[in-house]
Formats: structure tokens, C-alpha cells, sequence
């Protein structure tokens, strides 16, 4: 085995996605069934100040009912059902609240919680973590939300964050550059960059990252091919809709 594959971090895309509906109890603990080192989740909130797991600002995705999240109690949220759209015997999921979701992660077992809004999430999010049993070395912040991210790291300087980036793949170069992408870590303040896997997200890029001090994570890698590729360049984690069949395939 090449000495990269020895400690490979995978990361459940939505839960295990490809096979239970996403951001749902169900696929949450499937992935941990699938050797899953963390999860990762999408969190709104709603009117009545609950934090939700749901990708959409809006239900239509995931269920016949077409909801505005931020403009739904979760008493009305919590009547749809997300499951059924995947498989039948998801009939009957629900969507379910922050809380619910970080009583699934196992003890040395980790989450990446995706704030898919702004700094209004930082107090709700701060009380929600320090209300729960997760140790804070078991939680990573991430967003696209540089003000979010900006207020969450002034107020939780420990928690580790990272800044997520969707390079443009219609350009063969990086947009925005390297030097811009830089910009934005150190004025947000977080830990690490999460990329999608751009062609000019290579080996020299990783290292000029970690070089200036930052951790760099890849999303959404379903090859195993793309997925050693990566894990070559010294990224630090595999965000995948496939952690069971990346988990055999790269331990053998």
C-alpha cells in the first residue's frame, strides 16, 4: 500500500448519500456503518430558531411540500417527509434538527457542519455545540459564507473552520487565483480551505497551502483514482457520496 493510503480521512457526504436520502438520520448512520470517519451536513434555520439539517433553502428538492425553510417552525418542517423521494423504505423521514444529528457521531468519530447562511447562525450554532457531548477536537465549521466564517472565528477562535471554494471549471486557470483565495483565509481567519477538484487544485497548489499554514480538504470525489490523487498531493480529507466502496477500495 502507498504510504499516503496508511491514514486516509473520508468524509460522508451528506451522510452516506448515495444510498439514503441525504441529510437525513438514516444516512448519517449508514455512513458510520460504512467506515465513515465524519460526516458532513447542511444546516439552515428556521423561523422558530431551530437549526435544521437540509442542503436547500427550500424543501422542494426533498420532498412534494415546497417549503421556505427560514420561513417554516420546525413543527411544520418536521411534517414532510424526505425519505421517500430516495427509496420507499425511507418513507416517513424527517428532517432532522442539529441536535438529533450530533447524538449520531460516535465517540471518536467527527462532523463537518456546513452553515449554509450568515453570521445570524453564530450564537445558535455556539449554544447548540456547547449543549451537546461532542468533544470541540470532533467538530469542524465549514461554509462559503465568508462573513459567517469571519463572525464564527472571533467568536470561537478553537473551533477548527474551514473556508469552502467552488473553483470555476470553465476556466483552465484558478478563479479566483491562488494569491485571491489567500486573501480570503487570512481575512476570514479560518483553519483550511475545502475545493472542489479543479485541475489547478494539484500538488504545487496543496503545497503552497499547507506552506502558508492551512489544511486543504476535497469534495466531492467518488473515484477512487481522483480520491489517490488527491491523498498523493497531502490533502487532508476525501469528501464522498461513496464511503463504503472508497473505504475497500483504497484499503486494498
Amino acid at each position: 500500500m502507498l504510504p499516503f493510503l496508511l491514514s486516509f480521512f473520508l468524509v460522508a457526504h451528506r451522510g452516506a448519500s448515495a444510498d439514503a436520502p441525504q441529510n437525513t438520520l438514516p444516512a448519517f448512520e449508514l455512513a458510520w456503518k460504512q467506515g465513515a470517519d465524519a460526516i458532513e451536513g447542511d444546516f439552515h434555520l428556521s423561523k422558530d430558531g431551530h437549526i435544521v439539517c437540509i442542503h436547500d433553502h427550500h424543501t422542494e428538492r426533498v420532498s412534494k411540500k415546497n417549503l421556505v425553510v427560514a420561513d417554516s417552525t420546525l413543527a411544520q418542517l418536521q411534517t414532510l417527509d424526505v425519505g421517500n423521494w430516495k427509496n420507499k423504505k425511507f418513507k416517513g423521514t424527517r428532517i432532522p434538527t442539529l441536535a438529533e444529528v450530533l447524538a449520531t457521531v460516535p465517540e471518536e468519530k467527527k462532523i463537518f457542519i456546513e452553515v449554509k447562511i450568515g453570521p445570524e447562525m453564530v450564537k445558535p450554532l455556539t449554544k447548540a455545540l456547547t449543549a451537546s457531548s461532542l468533544k470541540k477536537e470532533q467538530v469542524v465549521v465549514i461554509s462559503f459564507n465568508q462573513p459567517f466564517l469571519k463572525a464564527w472565528k472571533t467568536a470561537n477562535p478553537d473551533c477548527e473552520s474551514n473556508l469552502l471554494l467552488s473553483y470555476n471549471r470553465k476556466r483552465w486557470d484558478l478563479s479566483p487565483s491562488f494569491d485571491e483565495t489567500l486573501a480570503k483565509l487570512k481575512a476570514t481567519g479560518v483553519d483550511g480551505l475545502s475545493t472542489n477538484t479543479h485541475r489547478g487544485v494539484n500538488k504545487g497548489f496543496v503545497q503552497r497551502l499547507h506552506k502558508a499554514g492551512y489544511k486543504h480538504h476535497v469534495w466531492t470525489v467518488d473515484s477512487p483514482k481522483t480520491a489517490k490523487r488527491f491523498l498523493s498531493y497531502g490533502t487532508q480529507s476525501i469528501t464522498t457520496n461513496l464511503p463504503y466502496y472508497l473505504r475497500k477500495t483504497l484499503d486494498n
